[in-house]
């Protein structure tokens, strides 16, 4: 696989603003990190994002979460750790990150609705959306962990 330019370097505001979006849903919308972190490593894994999922596997440990929670994500419909709150958004997350595949489905829309606010479902799937963006920039331009 070849290195492709540093987008840093090539798009600074354009990034500053998808950051934007970051900060708004980690700082005003008050949504559980966990979450946060369970939905960017979904999405990440989904998206082979080598570059995303090295961080928000790095970051979900940093914030407490366990080895083997981090490791199960993958497997998540097997896996009993998950409460039913977490696995309503990991079917959204896999939803909307593969929608032009699954067309978001009612089914997992009224099962993220029974657990979560309208202005929580809202403000997950702008987080789902916004790792998305993240996702397929650093899969496009070959983005690889720090160290690499």
């Amino acid at each position: 696989m070849n290195a492709r330019p540093d987008l840093r370097e090539i798009t600074p505001e354009a990034l500053k603003t998808v950051y934007g979006l970051e900060q708004y849903i980690l700082n005003k919308t008050g949504l559980d990190p966990n979450l946060i972190h369970l939905l960017k490593l979904r999405a990440s894994q989904i998206n082979g994002c080598v570059y995303c999922v090295d961080m928000h596997t790095k970051e979900s440990r940093a914030a407490g979460l366990s080895e083997q929670w981090i490791s199960l994500v993958c497997v998540w419909r097997e896996a009993s750790i998950f409460n039913e709150r977490e696995r309503a958004l990991l079917a959204w997350t896999e939803a909307v990150t593969l929608i032009s595949k699954t067309g978001a489905p009612d089914s997992d829309f009224n099962n993220l609705s029974a657990h979560f606010s309208e202005e929580e479902c809202a403000n997950l799937t702008l987080a789902i959306s916004t790792i998305n963006v993240w996702n397929r920039m650093m899969v496009a331009y070959r983005g690889q962990p720090e160290g690499n």
